[in-house]
C-alpha cells in the first residue's frame, strides 16, 4: 500500500526519490479502564464532567519506519468521584520517505495521528461500554490546529527571554 497525503502528490527530491506514504501496522498499545467507585456511582445522576488529554510521540525504526504512538485520556468525573478514567495509547507503524524535514514533522505530528484517531476512539468506547457506562463518543479532532499550537509553545519556549 503506497499512497500520499491527500492535495499532495509524488514529486522528485533531491536524490531522484519520490515521496511515499505507508501504514504498515496500526495496533492497540496499551490500554487501562479504572471505575474506582463502582459500583456505587452507577447509582449516581449522570451528568459528567469530562476532560480529554491527547498526546503523540514519534521514533524512527530504522530505515523509512517510525511508530507514532496516540495517548488518548479520559477522565470521567460525577462531582467530585472519578466515574472512570479510560486511557489508550494507539500505535502505527509508517514507512514515510522523500519528505523534507518540516514535512516529515507535519506527517508525524498531525497526520499520522488523525489516522490513528479513529482507532483510539474506537477502543475507548468499547472500553467505557464494557465498563457499565453509557456510550463516549469523542468529537472528530483537528491535529493540523494541534500540531501548529505545539510548534509555536515550543518556539515561544526557546526564544531568549528579552534582557532589562
Amino acid at each position: 500500500m503506497s499512497s500520499v497525503p491527500e492535495n499532495e502528490s509524488p514529486q522528485p527530491q533531491a536524490g531522484g526519490g519520490e515521496r511515499e506514504f505507508a501504514i504498515h501496522r496500526i495496533y492497540v498499545k496499551d490500554v487501562s479502564l479504572e471505575t474506582p467507585h463502582s459500583p456505587a456511582v452507577f447509582s449516581e445522576e449522570w451528568q459528567p464532567d469530562v476532560n480529554l488529554n491527547l498526546s503523540s510521540a514519534a521514533r524512527p525504526l530504522g530505515g523509512n519506519a517510525y511508530e507514532v504512538v496516540l495517548v488518548v485520556t479520559v477522565d470521567v468525573k460525577l462531582g467530585e468521584k472519578t466515574a472512570f478514567l479510560v486511557e489508550v495509547h494507539q500505535g502505527g507503524v509508517f514507512l514515510i520517505r522523500g519528505f523534507k524535514d518540516e514535512e516529515l514533522g507535519h506527517m508525524l505530528g498531525s497526520y499520522c495521528p488523525n489516522i490513528l484517531f479513529p482507532y483510539a476512539r474506537e477502543a475507548v468506547s468499547d472500553l467505557v461500554v464494557r465498563g457499565g457506562f453509557p456510550q463516549l463518543v469523542l468529537a472528530p479532532v483537528n491535529f493540523d490546529a494541534l500540531y501548529t499550537q505545539h510548534l509555536q509553545q515550543q518556539g515561544a519556549e526557546q526564544a531568549p527571554a528579552p534582557q532589562h
